[in-house]
């Protein structure tokens, strides 16, 4: 018993010194105001790698801003996805802990399921404003499948998660996106990584392939962070008009 009048008693010491000091807990009901635009998150590829993202950060922030971060994912960045939608979790709740009225996010390639873990799984689904991914294996890459296949035991676990029918890639598909929550999917037809490229495509998001607007581009998989033409598009989703599919092709 006095346990548990110990457990209520911090609790409630807790949440007195959160509200004293102003700190907000991030939502648990309802969507982000969409005039309201936060911090932008952006969640690395497999592997972890952020040189290619600090420049979408850079240009973010130069465009509209707003405070960027390119997340450090947890060990390589080759790990469980789920500790990944973890590791995006925390800095969710560090951003609204530190006052942000909404946050969104950008997920490229991996960091894009890592990105749709997060809405599913970790209460994304009430706290994202946008999500914008790009080139991202929803439905699996066969490039996954074939190492997994010529190397035996050598497909690290996100690898394996991202192989076309993985246990986990099942799991999200029955996950549907909320309706509420504006999404955009980018992908190129130029994609040798994620294959088949349609794998990016989401139900319930506004889909794109990115020679739909800007027909003989030739980005690649790893282009699509830098890209000027997806960089333009980027910006143009994490805006506060609808989110509707581009119609032009623009690039600075």
């Amino acid at each position: 018993m006095l346990t548990s009048v110990a457990v209520v008693v911090v609790a409630a010491v807790a949440a007195t010194a959160i509200a004293a000091s102003g700190t907000k807990a991030a939502p648990e009901a309802g969507t982000p105001d969409q005039n309201k635009p936060g911090p932008v998150l952006l969640v690395p590829g497999y592997g972890g790698g952020q040189g290619a993202l600090d420049e979408l950060a850079a240009r973010i922030r130069q465009a509209t801003g707003r405070s960027t971060e390119v997340l450090t994912l947890a060990g390589d960045g080759t790990g469980d996805l789920v500790e990944q939608a973890a590791v995006l979790a925390e800095a969710v709740e560090r951003a609204y802990a530190q006052g942000a009225p909404s946050v969104d996010v950008v997920g490229y390639s991996a960091g894009g399921v890592v990105a749709r873990l997060w809405v599913s799984r970790e209460g994304g689904g009430h706290q994202a404003r946008r999500v914008v991914t790009l080139g991202a294996p929803m439905h699996g890459t066969g490039l996954a499948a074939a190492g997994g296949a010529l190397v035996p035991g050598g497909c690290p676990t996100a690898c394996v998660q991202l192989a076309p029918g993985s246990a986990l890639l099942q799991e999200l598909a029955k996950e549907p996106i909320p309706a509420t929550l504006p999404w955009l999917s980018l992908w190129t037809e130029q994609d040798e990584t994620v294959t088949p490229p349609e794998s990016a495509r989401v139900d319930g998001a506004v889909n794109v392939a990115l020679q739909q607007v800007c027909p003989g581009n030739q980005a690649a998989h790893g282009d699509l962070p830098t890209d000027p033409a997806v960089t333009e598009i980027v910006l143009q989703a994490l805006g506060t008009t609808p989110l509707e599919a581009p119609t032009d092709c623009l690039s600075s």
